[in-house]
């Protein structure tokens, strides 16, 4: 391997074992670059789509090539972090969800706001995935033996995320709105908080000390978050797209 292709890959020179990681197939890796490449792109796309959708709607997809760029930045350095050490950037991980989880909570905002949505209902957002994001990096940083209690607090402040999804303010908007495109949006929505989000409290889980520890490999964890956030991420982002495109054509009396 050339010099050049290691310094764009940013490893360094004799890091052999970043290299063995490569050219073994090392998953958890290859999920680094890839998702690192995936949120780039779609960060791209949805900065450029903005031109195609209705003023109303280019926050919302400013706010998605946000989320979807922040992350790329910082899946750019947790993944030259886990080539260099093999272990987990648990730090850079909790400082790009601390940005793009609140980011997504300002999406269903946006989204029900044309219908009437109050800043209270973003509030609310905001206060349940920052207690979700606070107890959780407690659990996984502060050494306890036992982070059980941080990994219930934590999964507490998404639940509620969730009953607002599907009980709360954005449930009732959504219902009230007659929209047929916010309604299929938040139905794809839900399956992301309900199935694609889950993911991140089982994998706090499998943790050592906590309800689930032992049901697989630690190491693997790296995996199951990086295709979460790409999925999540980007799915987030084009469920947002269609929406504002669908409502973008009926403003002109278009069929989506």
């Amino acid at each position: 391997m050339s010099l050049t292709t290691l310094n764009f890959l940013s490893i360094p020179a004799g890091d052999s074992a970043a290299l063995d990681r490569i050219i073994n197939g090392d998953p958890i890796a290859i999920t680094f670059f890839i998702g690192y490449m995936a949120m780039l792109a779609s960060s791209v796309f949805f900065f450029f789509e903005r031109s195609s959708v209705d003023p109303k709607w280019k926050i919302s997809l400013l706010v998605s090539a946000l989320i979807t760029g922040i992350a790329a930045v910082h899946y750019y350095y947790m993944r030259d972090f886990y080539l260099a050490t093999g272990d987990s950037p648990t730090a850079f991980r909790y400082v790009d969800w601390t940005l793009t989880v609140p980011l997504m909570c300002v999406e269903f905002y946006l989204l029900t706001k044309p219908f009437g949505a109050k800043a209270a209902t973003l509030v609310k957002l905001i206060i349940g995935s920052a207690a979700m994001l606070i107890f959780g990096f407690i659990g996984e940083t502060s050494g306890i033996e036992n982070n059980v209690m941080w990994g219930i607090l934590s999964t507490l402040g998404y639940l509620y995320i969730v009953y607002e999804v599907f009980a709360g303010d954005v449930a009732k908007l959504t219902k009230q709105s007659n929209s047929p495109a916010l309604a299929k949006a938040m139905f794809l929505l839900k399956i992301f908080i309900t199935l694609g989000w889950s993911i991140y409290p089982i994998g706090y889980m499998v943790l050592p000390g906590n309800l689930l520890a032992g049901a697989f490999e630690v190491s693997s964890i790296d995996l199951f978050y990086n295709l979460a956030d790409a999925i999540n991420k980007i799915g987030f982002g084009l469920v947002i797209y269609s929406v504002a495109i669908s409502e973008t054509a009926k403003a002109k009396g278009v069929t989506a």
